[in-house]
């Protein structure tokens, strides 16, 4: 189920991306944030609902999700200038091997801060 909603979250990102570089002219650090703020809202509200199942403490796991997604955030960003301005990839094969990276990373953590079963 995680693969499933994240192929969803990651598609949403990289499709939001690419229409705000290729067509909306944006730079590619700029983008990458506001797809990646698209990816982790929908990923979040996807993952609670489906694939964690957890309905508990919504704020704190949330703000534990967005910290996540924002480590994920600088990690992409990393992973973008370093295959655009020193690799010379182009701005969409960058996106797609920082999502990839980005994922495995960002599953563990989640998997065993954000949504891991409360503790009573």
């Amino acid at each position: 189920m995680y693969g499933a909603i994240g192929c969803c979250a990651s598609g949403l990102d990289f499709l939001v991306y690419s229409f705000l570089v290729q067509i909306g002219g944006q730079h590619y650090i700029i983008s990458n944030c506001i797809s990646v703020l698209v990816g982790i809202a929908t990923s979040f509200t996807l993952n609670r609902n489906y694939n964690f199942k957890v309905k508990d403490k919504i704020k704190k796991r949330f703000s534990i999700f967005l910290i996540v997604g924002l480590c994920g955030m600088f990690l992409s960003n990393t992973i973008l200038w370093v295959c655009i301005e020193k690799l010379l990839f182009s701005k969409l094969v960058s996106k797609v091997l920082s999502i990839v990276l980005v994922v495995f990373f960002q599953f563990l953590l989640n998997k065993y801060f954000t949504f891991s079963p409360s503790k009573k």
